[in-house]
């Protein structure tokens, strides 16, 4: 992997910062807070996304950038024979390779880079970046934490995940077998159970067939006495059924004589009446003609009475004509007036649509600038204490306090470091104190947002006054068109009345209608005396003939009693001899339904006796299908114990042949950077590195010996991890590791990394160190320099390559 170009832009306090690089060794210098390692982050940034970040995802922004500027890292790289290039942002991601898309989300781009490297982020980091506290990585770590730490980054831990999966299965397989095992019945008990269940099924089959045979017995017994028992049965209903009969005949006769007296009672009341008729005749003579007489006059006094109700409607219509003249003669102006203010209304309505969209513009123009004056003061506030806690921390801990980057010493540069926040501090005062202003300037609305309000609220008055205008005579022309039309209506009802009243018929006499109803009032009792005495004098001659027909019905029905007193004698039922065959017929039956009750106990007990003998027999199977079970458990269980015990072996030989491979890569690294003068190195069973000289131990080697040993094993973990990752290491990123270093063993390095050229093209080494002038002179390919700008709160990148001398001959050979 070789990285070509970098670009950031409002990421942290870089607000546009772009730096292309090369091969060789690459020098970025600042101080403490100038942006340094925020470039190292942007790198990880843009491949792994927001894990790689430092804090949460809002802090990325650059606090001087506007609300909505966008966030983006750019990074183009090349691997194998491909070009990439990545682009992320807060919300959006882009991956291209030889210059076409194959990721657009920021969940796929990760993904994909992450299968294209081969690593996932703490690999990549272990890999590539390396910081001066990380040199001696092993220096300090106990002997089980220096393995755990070496298996871990050469991702030995999936063995451990794949033992203490198949130690789960042996597990779970020990309970399993255990548990069978505790669950196997007894053989003995087993065949115990066989043989009684057996015996129950003999005795209960010889039960069955003696109770079978029982029931035969009693049900040919039912049979010879079931005929008998049915004879007596219908002779018995067929003698109640009669005496039925006879009763009812009986009452039918009782019932014909009564009704044969009636008639003959009501005979002679008709003859009577028809008699007292005859005397009533010259009464009731005038009754037919006054009752004609009274239905005329009843109809002439409805015709009088319609035409006074219509006479009175009549009345009411004209007046209700002339007060609808009247208003019509009042509203024959109303059109014109309409026409008018509908032209009013339109006017004002456009000119108040012209003058709220004045206002609107004028209130969304102040809204804003108090908005944004809020939104500014706040993001200043929590810039003002985060960069007053950092200065206090360094204050209070004084040139001896450990730098927040380096965790060193700040020694002189203390001063220079709380110059540059304290700068910080003051601009942003000075920007709170202006937004602070600013808001309570648009506390209130300014005049001309007031005045466009007041204009358009005086034209909304005058708009609501001509609507207003506009509806009333709206109103009053719809009101004219409605009482014309119900003018012409009352006109046509005026008419139809009139034609009413004068096809009515006149001719009425209250005093003859009064007089009629009097008359008739009188006569009303001798009338009702008459029609009684018609009704029974018309019943005469109908009821001669229905005395004579019952009569004859009465002779019917006693000669009908006399029959079937004659048929119930013939049958000879006798109520005793009836009981006994009834006795006779339900002992019968009793037995046979106890035989049944026998029969279906016995056969319930053979059902039972052979699902005993079957369950005895499953059991017997199922005992013998689980331990079948039990030797397939614990052939499956020795099998997890062998693998066990092979991944032990397994992991034991990884760590024993790592030390070898580690030592031998480190050896290789540490003849580079010693030009020969060490060339082996190996770790003890400590996971300690030892420098040999000719075989032998070098038990005490100087500083700047043990930091090359160390780089040099730090060196071979990351060829480990890129090689088991399939790629080529190519290029490394040192962080600060020249904060612990005299000037002289700063060269030293810097010389030491040029002779990895070869196995390194490409080394970006960071420090907030000044490198004195020369120093880099023939050691550094390209050096760029890192200042925090306090009046615009960004870094700015300045690339001094220019000044370094040309190449030292010594160093290039």
């Amino acid at each position: 992997m070789k990285l070509q170009r970098l670009r950031l832009v409002n990421f942290r306090q870089h607000a546009d910062t772009e730096i292309v690089f090369g091969d060789g060794i690459t020098g970025i210098i600042g101080p403490n807070g100038s942006g340094k390692t925020s470039l190292l982050e942007a790198i990880a940034w843009v491949i792994y996304g927001n894990p790689a970040a430092r804090g949460d995802k809002d802090s990325i922004r650059n606090l001087r950038a506007k609300a909505r500027a966008p966030v983006r890292v750019e990074l183009e790289f090349g691997l194998g024979t491909h070009a990439y290039r990545v682009e992320r942002g807060l919300n959006n991601a882009e991956l291209h390779q030889d210059g076409v898309v194959v990721a657009n989300s920021l969940k796929e781009v990760t993904s994909r880079l992450q299968r294209v490297l081969g690593m996932t982020h703490d690999e990549f980091f272990n890999t590539y970046f390396t910081g001066q506290k990380e040199l001696a990585v092993l220096a300090d770590a106990t002997r089980p934490e220096r393995a755990a730490f070496l298996s871990r980054v050469l991702r030995h831990e999936q063995l451990t995940i794949a033992q203490e999966r198949i130690r789960e299965r042996r597990n779970a397989l020990g309970h399993e077998v255990d548990g069978l095992e505790t669950g196997l019945p007894p053989q003995g008990e087993l065949e115990k159970e066989r043989k009684a269940a057996e015996a129950r099924l003999v005795g209960a089959r010889k039960a069955a067939t003696a109770t079978a045979d029982d029931r035969t017995r009693a049900q040919q017994a039912l049979a010879q006495e079931e005929p008998r028992w049915q004879q007596w049965v219908e002779r018995r209903e067929r003698t109640l059924s009669l005496h039925g009969d006879l009763r009812v005949a009986e009452q039918g006769v009782v019932v014909a004589r009564q009704e044969f007296q009636r008639l003959d009672k009501e005979l002679a009341e008709a003859l009577a009446a028809r008699e007292e008729l005859r005397k009533l005749d010259a009464e009731v003579a005038p009754i037919t003609k006054l009752k004609a007489e009274l239905v005329e006059l009843e109809r002439l006094h409805r015709e009088d009475a319609a035409r006074r109700e219509e006479q009175a409607k009549l009345t009411e219509l004209t007046r209700n004509l002339d007060v609808l003249d009247r208003r019509i003669a009042e509203l024959d102006d109303a059109e014109a007036a309409l026409a008018r203010a509908s032209a009013e209304a339109r006017g004002l309505a456009e000119r108040l649509e012209a003058a709220d969209t004045v206002a609107q513009e004028q209130q969304g123009a102040w809204v804003r600038e108090k908005e944004y004056a809020n939104t500014r003061r706040a993001e200043l506030l929590k810039q003002h204490e985060e960069v007053k806690d950092q200065r206090d921390k360094i204050e209070r801990l004084g040139p001896e306090g450990q730098c927040p980057t380096c965790l060193r010493p700040l020694g002189a540069e203390h001063r220079a470091v709380l110059d540059v926040l304290n700068s910080q501090l003051d601009v942003i005062v000075t920007d709170g104190t202006y937004f602070k202003q600013r808001i309570e300037q648009l506390a209130t609305p300014p005049a001309a947002v007031t005045q466009a309000e007041a204009a358009r609220d005086a034209l909304r008055e005058d708009a609501r006054q001509a609507s207003e205008r506009e509806g009333n005579l709206r109103a009053q022309t719809t009101e004219r068109s409605r009482i014309q039309k119900e003018r012409a209506g009352l006109a046509r009802r005026t008419q139809e009345i009139e034609r009413r009243m004068a096809a009515r018929d006149a001719g009425y006499n209250a005093q003859r209608h009064d007089d009629v109803r009097t008359e008739l009032a009188r006569l009303e009792p001798v009338a009702l005396q008459a029609a009684a005495l018609a009704a029974r004098a018309d019943r005469a001659e109908p009821l001669v003939g229905e005395a004579e027909l019952a009569e004859k019905a009465l002779s019917a029905r006693e000669e009908q009693v006399k029959q079937l007193a004659d048929a119930v004698q013939a049958q000879g039922f006798s109520e005793p001899k009836f009981q006994a065959a009834r006795e006779r017929h339900d002992r019968a039956a009793h037995a046979l339904r106890a035989a049944e009750l026998a029969v279906a106990e016995t056969r319930g007990e053979l059902v039972a006796a052979e699902s005993a003998v079957r369950e005895t027999e499953r059991r017997g199977a199922e005992r013998a299908a689980r331990e079948r079970t039990i030797v397939e458990r614990k052939v499956e269980l020795r099998l997890h114990t062998e693998l066990d015990r092979a991944f032990s072996d397994l992991r034991a030989e990884l760590n024993a042949a790592m030390r070898p491979e580690i030592g031998e890569l480190a050896s290789a690294f540490l003849a580079d950077l010693t030009d020969g003068r060490y060339d082996e190195v190996e770790l003890d069973e400590d996971y300690r590195p030892v420098v040999l000289d000719e075989g032998i131990p070098k038990p005490v080697i100087s500083g700047g010996e043990e930091d090359l040993v160390n780089l040099g094993l730090r060196l071979a973990i990351s060829q480990m991890i890129a090689t088991r990752a399939g790629q080529p290491l190519t290029f490394l990123v040192l962080d600060e590791i020249f904060a612990s270093l005299d000037e002289s063993r700063r060269q030293d390095v810097l010389l030491l990394l040029r002779r990895l050229g070869d196995r390194f093209p490409q080394v970006i080494v960071t420090t907030h160190v000044e490198l004195p002038a020369g120093l880099g002179s023939g050691s550094l390919d390209r050096l760029i320099h890192v200042q925090y700008d306090t009046a615009s709160a960004t870094s700015i990148l300045r690339d001094d390559t220019a000044t370094l001398g040309p190449p030292d001959a010594s160093v290039a050979a």
